[in-house]
């Protein structure tokens, strides 16, 4: 009994790998030191791993790009033990968002320096979902200004698709902690944006 598989079935100038394939395979290559390999996945993925840590940090402007060139660094060394149980953009995203994380959680004890006003640059590159920010400039702002706890929140909730369960865990506070600081968000977003129209 013969079984065809999809790709045999295809016309052989057809068929083109899935995206993720292709990832997996720049990875291998790039976890034995290819560096045209993990050239290749970050022409891929910055706009994706950028636009998360712009969000989450509130801006888009030179802390983000820092966050997102040590996201990559991070990534590069990790690599070698990519174990490919998961796709390689969900693993360089999960990695992205805790680089970010860790920024916010290194600031707590810090007051705030910047006033996100130089985070406006940018707009109109790739958000997190690497499509062009649909969001609008006043939203973005508004977001970029919400306390950092309540806007990480807001982002990996309402942007990112994350539970909340999901989110306590990652912030280190309690699910309920997590519901009232999005309800928090959303009611200075709307606050805010209500005093612009």
């Amino acid at each position: 009994m013969l079984i065809a598989t999809v790709t045999d079935l295809m016309p052989a100038a057809t068929y083109s790998p899935p995206v993720e394939d292709a990832d997996h395979a720049l990875a291998r290559r790039a976890g034995i030191g290819d560096m045209a390999a993990f050239e290749a996945l970050y022409r891929r993925h910055v706009g994706r791993v950028h636009g998360v840590i712009g969000r989450l940090v509130g801006g888009a402007g030179a802390r983000a790009e820092d966050l997102a060139q040590e996201a990559f660094v991070r990534a590069w060394q990790a690599l070698p033990s990519f174990r490919f149980d998961s796709a390689f953009g969900t693993w360089l995203h999960k990695l992205a968002v805790n680089t970010a994380l860790m920024e916010l959680r290194s600031r707590r004890s810090q007051p705030f320096m910047d006033s996100g006003d130089d985070v406006y640059e940018e707009i109109g590159t790739p958000d997190s979902a690497g499509h062009v920010a649909a969001l609008s400039h006043d939203l973005e702002r508004a977001v970029a200004k919400l306390p950092a706890r309540a806007r990480a929140v807001l982002v990996l909730h309402d942007v990112e698709g994350w539970k909340h369960e999901e989110i306590a865990a990652e912030l280190d506070m309690a699910v309920g902690t997590s519901k009232a600081q999005l309800h928090r968000a959303r009611k200075l977003l709307r606050a805010r944006l209500g005093e612009q129209a």
